[in-house]
């Protein structure tokens, strides 16, 4: 498989439910459609936490795959989250993924280090057995230094040398960190593309990024392409702008009490926008507080974030 090109924006959509709690391959034709329609979406990452992807079955994950790929009637490529445990579950999962017509894999850590650690070399093993079992491309996942799964830079050039490791998905939520081993990575691994993927904190790292994956493309795809391209043009106060003008869309989504309930702020924006007729979602998750997708639509609202013409 050839290396994807992800230098831009790449979001990371929600899996729209119908109100009984099945999934909605009609939303997900709507969604996807316009996501695609979008000038500088560069592929769709699903099946991660903003598509509530460990709350389906494998059945509906190869499902959902295929739905968004044929929502953009192929024109963009298809990360799918690998998020099984063990490596050998993770590796048959990305042969579904690549029966299903994903593109590359987006490597989740072992849910069992967020809160125990890893050996040492253990990372490296998981990708390199599901690259060599899938033959799918992958993305490298660096999950927040609160966690215990959060690579040390050592491993993560390690795993970024591994062949078929093509891109990086930083989120690191460190800035410490992030201003000291960024440049490194960048250094070291000079192809390798490295996409921040902090809703939150876009701001800081979007000068030294290849692009974006995020959940929040899904929802404000068309300002993250401007801000993409003020980062790269080291134009600071064009950034900021943009930065000011979504603000009250970050606060309403991302400044929540979990980053969790972002998914559901997600689902609510997207009603507001015209693309869902309701923000229903799997436990366990629950819905906002009432109020808070009015908050949600005005936050839009004042970031001329409005209503788009629904995609068939």
């Amino acid at each position: 498989m050839s290396t994807l090109d992800l230098r831009g924006l790449t979001p990371a959509p929600v899996t729209p439910f119908t109100r009984d709690g099945a999934v909605d391959y009609d939303a997900i034709q709507r969604l996807g459609s316009w996501l695609g329609s979008v000038d500088g979406v560069k592929g769709l990452v699903v099946l991660g936490h903003a598509g509530e992807g460990t709350f389906l079955t494998q059945d509906e994950q190869v499902r959902v795959i295929a739905a968004f790929k044929e929502s953009a009637d192929g024109r963009l490529p298809i990360i799918a989250g690998i998020t099984g445990e063990g490596t050998a579950v993770s590796v048959e999962e990305a042969r579904r993924a690549v029966d299903a017509g994903a593109s590359a894999g987006l490597v989740y850590p072992s849910h069992g280090w967020l809160r125990f650690g890893y050996q040492d070399g253990a990372p490296q093993d998981r990708y390199k057995a599901i690259h060599e079992g899938s033959g799918l491309p992958l993305i490298l996942f660096q999950y927040p230094d609160a966690t215990k799964a959060t690579y040390n830079l050592d491993t993560q050039l390690e795993i970024a040398a591994q062949p078929g490791v093509f891109a990086t998905k930083n989120g690191v939520r460190n800035m410490r960190r992030w201003d000291r081993e960024i440049p490194v990575l960048r250094r070291e691994n000079p192809d390798l593309q490295i996409l921040s993927c902090h809703d939150e904190y876009l701001l800081h790292t979007i000068f030294d990024v290849d692009g974006l994956l995020v959940g929040y493309g899904g929802l404000a795809p068309e300002p993250l392409v401007e801000l993409i391209a003020a980062g790269k043009a080291k134009d600071y106060p064009a950034a900021r702008a943009i930065h000011d003008r979504l603000l009250p869309v970050t606060a309403n989504v991302y400044h929540r009490g979990s980053h969790m309930e972002g998914t559901v702020a997600l689902k609510e924006g997207l009603v507001a926008r015209g693309i869902l007729e309701h923000a229903t979602v799997r436990s366990p998750l629950l819905p906002l507080a009432e109020g808070a997708g009015a908050e949600i639509a005005a936050a839009l609202q004042s970031a001329e974030l409005t209503s788009v013409v629904a995609h068939a």
